[in-house]
């Protein structure tokens, strides 16, 4: 999973920058203490050496000539050295106590906070002021990962409801095909008009049967079957004029017309049969949603660094809320199940992880006039 792998190497990263921030924080402090101890040392020699304690003589011999000899041996007889290098392993142990009790710390609360992680009863991970970036990055996680949750849960609820629906619907034409087919089965003498009528229906009544058939079978699969881009150099304009020329007698019926637009020929290496399944699912919407005896622009142009395809048509506008969940599974615009226009919900969805596969965008806009898909696509 992306996330999880981004999570993973953002998490190294900044464990990293803590252990080196502490490791360079204990030798500054060995430093500094080293310096001090060092200078204490030298203070005490040099206050021993420049003053007279012949008032401590007075006042205590025995005191007075205690501390003489251990002045004498301590800086006069090599034991100064000594004293030095004890008070440094003490001082460098004490710290080296605290970089290790830190550490442990650290990683205390880092191995608590992966169980929190997707514990549901805790709503925030805190961590130590010095790993506030992990911190944040794992709430956000956390917090994505509850909204994938939901948005899981739901997409399994549409995705039954989708297939419940079209078990259902796909009685329909197969009821209809099985009276006109057992008319045409009964009557040997039937008149000919009307027997080329019971067949148009029946033939009707099958298409629209696969149609529901094939939006079952990618309703079903959707989630078990990962798309695999196969790359070939391939002819962008060439490509979408054969999908137009594919629409034509759909669009004569609706008397439609689709005008596509281009400066010159564009090569670009992608899959040709995902891309090709991307623009069938919108020139197919764009039919669907477009006015009666309106045009449909397809605009492609380029510069030096990407390809951008506009479709556009004429239309309703797309409410803002419907808008902004157009691209997810199992969504359907038009909520109808009775709509000639009603799909699985599953093709713009299917079309935005090809696009983003092939590290490209694609976003819509829609206005009182006109709905446009745009599509970027790197060169």
């Amino acid at each position: 999973m992306e996330w999880g792998i981004k999570l993973k190497v953002n998490s190294d990263n900044d464990v990293k920058i803590m252990l080196k921030k502490a490791y360079t924080e204990f030798i500054v402090q060995a430093f500094i203490y080293f310096i001090i101890v060092m200078a204490i040392g030298i203070f005490i020699s040099f206050i021993g050496s420049k003053f007279d304690y012949q008032w401590l003589y007075d006042w205590n011999p025995s005191i007075y000539n205690f501390i003489e000899i251990l002045f004498d041996k301590i800086f006069y007889t090599g034991y100064y050295l000594f004293v030095i290098i004890i008070l440094m392993l003490i001082v460098f142990l004490v710290l080296l106590y605290r970089l290790l009790k830190k550490i442990f710390s650290y990683i205390t609360a880092i191995s608590d906070s992966s169980d929190k992680l997707f514990d549901k009863n805790i709503e925030y991970i805190t961590l130590p002021e010095e790993l506030s970036n992990l911190e944040k990055k794992l709430n956000h996680f956390k917090r994505e990962s509850i909204k994938n949750e939901k948005l899981a849960l739901e997409n399994k609820k549409k995705k039954d409801e989708l297939i419940v629906y079209l078990a259902h619907d796909i009685k329909t034409p197969l009821t209809s095909m099985i009276g006109y087919l057992s008319l045409l089965n009964e009557i040997d003498d039937m008149p000919k008009q009307k027997r080329k009528k019971y067949i148009s229906v029946a033939l009707d009544k099958s298409y629209k049967l696969e149609e529901l058939i094939n939006e079952l079978f990618d309703t079903a699969r959707y989630n078990s079957e990962k798309i695999f881009l196969e790359k070939e150099e391939l002819n962008l304009n060439l490509m979408l004029e054969q999908i137009i020329d594919d629409f034509y007698p759909i669009l004569k019926e609706r008397n439609k017309n689709i005008i596509f637009n281009y400066k010159e020929n564009i090569t670009l290496y992608a899959d040709s049969d995902k891309l090709s399944r991307v623009f069938n699912n919108l020139i197919k919407n764009a039919i669907n949603y477009s006015k009666e005896k309106s045009d449909i622009n397809i605009n492609v142009f380029q510069n030096d660094k990407k390809i951008t395809i506009k479709i556009v048509n004429e239309g309703k506008k797309i409410p803002k809320e419907k808008l902004n969940r157009i691209f997810e599974q199992f969504y359907r615009l038009d909520s109808s199940r009775t709509s000639k226009n009603g799909g699985s919900g599953l093709g713009l969805a299917i079309a935005k992880d090809i696009i983003e596969l092939h590290k490209g965008t694609i976003k819509a806009n829609s206005n009182e006039k006109e709905t446009t898909f745009t599509i970027e696509l790197p060169l």
